[in-house]
């Protein structure tokens, strides 16, 4: 993820190289955020809990995403917006950017 807004979740880069960058990003609470970000690459990302995500869009809608432990999916370059932990307990996701 790029220039993200500062937001209270916590991203740890896990492997980074010309082709890949690989980022848990963590929620320790409740509405923990990313921040607001514009996605430059395209991505996939494998949550590591069930439970779920709540996503604001930039026309002011704010959605809410069912996660699966293990279960990816996968977005092209250009999404816009600011992820919320939805759920009472801490939870994180790993994202992979394909940076070529």
């Amino acid at each position: 993820m790029c220039k993200a807004a500062e937001g209270t979740a916590t991203g740890t880069v896990l492997i980074e190289n010309a082709r890949t960058r690989v980022t848990e990003w963590r929620f320790a609470k409740h509405h923990d955020n990313t921040g607001w970000h514009r996605h430059e690459y395209d991505y996939v990302v494998v949550p590591q809990f069930d439970g779920t995500l709540e996503i604001d869009q930039p026309d002011g809608k704010r959605i809410t995403a069912p996660m699966k432990t293990g279960v990816p999916y996968f977005r092209e370059a250009g999404v816009e917006h600011d992820v919320l932990n939805g759920n009472e307990f801490e939870c994180a996701f790993i994202e992979v950017e394909f940076l070529q």
